[in-house]
């Protein structure tokens, strides 16, 4: 399992897990398993028990993408794509625990 962020040139920020997809040595897509926009909805501050602040959070959605198919895996041509990047830990275990269902004990096995 590859779980990468995607900015697509429309702009769109993406988070999937991503497969290349070749045919002879050229790679002519990119297969994206379950992938999700991600939007952000606001940042919080976060406080320990004696109100010293700790360091600001930030709430994001994740939702399908393209909105309203049944499609799970959507290729998607290259020269649509920006650039690829690894996410924060957090966000990858937050799409890894809603989006694929994988839990702290199945994460530990697939990551070693």
């Amino acid at each position: 399992m590859t779980v990468k962020l995607v900015l697509l040139k429309s702009g769109e920020k993406l988070i999937s897990d991503i497969k290349e997809g070749f045919v002879k040595d050229t790679l002519v897509c990119y297969l994206l398993e379950k992938p999700c926009t991600m939007s952000i909805n606001g940042t919080y501050k976060i406080l320990d028990e004696d109100g010293v602040e700790g360091g600001n959070k930030v709430s994001v959605s994740l939702q399908s993408w393209p909105s309203f198919s049944k499609q799970e895996t959507i290729e998607i041509s290259p020269n649509w794509i920006v650039t690829i990047a690894e996410p924060t830990d957090e966000i990858k275990e937050t799409y890894e625990n809603q989006i694929l269902g994988i839990d702290e004990e199945e994460r530990a096995i697939v990551t070693g």
